[in-house]
């Protein structure tokens, strides 16, 4: 079943033992604090590897004006952009210089493919995620709404091996990397 913002809240606060919430603004401590910790909680971990379920590719558009700096060209990033992978030309994914500027790419090459971490909607995030997702803000959730630190320690514990466990999982989900223009290889044949 597809959770959505409001459902991983709700069971993140089960998992601490206080009342789940039906809304950011049902008016209750729980949810003021899930209102303010989910959204920026949710980029960082999207964030913080490269999810195959949250990784697209897409050709910039390059803006009119030039940077100002040592780059020739600035590409706007999508507006979903949370972190690039990598940056390349001419149908390949990664290999060229470049420099992230607020809200844009600066570079020498006159045509960017950007590999990306986006913001899916929650309702497209795997089982695997949503339950790193919910054992991370119950992690964050617990102090602010227990008080009790031990038990905040142990949550954030078991949200690291939840990561561990996840990025695991992801990493299964597509064909391994091949060496290529290896010297070594290059040498047998």
């Amino acid at each position: 079943m597809a959770l959505d913002d409001i459902g991983l809240c709700a069971r993140a606060l089960a998992r601490i033992g206080v009342h789940p919430i039906t809304s950011f603004s049902d008016g209750t401590t729980e949810s003021e604090i899930a209102g303010l910790l989910y959204a920026p909680l949710r980029d960082a971990v999207l964030s913080s590897f490269p999810w195959n379920f949250a990784t697209r590719q897409v050709l910039l558009t390059r803006l009119a004006t030039p940077p100002n700096g040592d780059y020739q060209y600035a590409y706007q990033l999508p507006n979903d952009f949370l972190r690039a992978i990598s940056a390349g030309v001419g149908g390949r994914g990664r290999g060229i210089n470049y420099r992230l500027s607020r809200n844009e790419l600066h570079t020498d090459a006159s045509e960017v493919l950007l590999t990306y971490i986006f913001r899916p909607d929650e309702s497209n995030f795997p089982p695997y995620f949503d339950s790193l997702l919910m054992t991370r803000l119950a992690a964050e959730f617990c102090l602010p709404l227990t008080e009790n630190t031990s038990r905040a320690d142990i949550l954030s514990k078991q949200a690291d091996q939840e990561f561990t466990r996840a990025r695991q999982i992801d990493s299964q989900q597509d064909s391994p990397n091949r060496i290529e223009n290896f010297s070594l290889i290059d040498a047998r044949d």
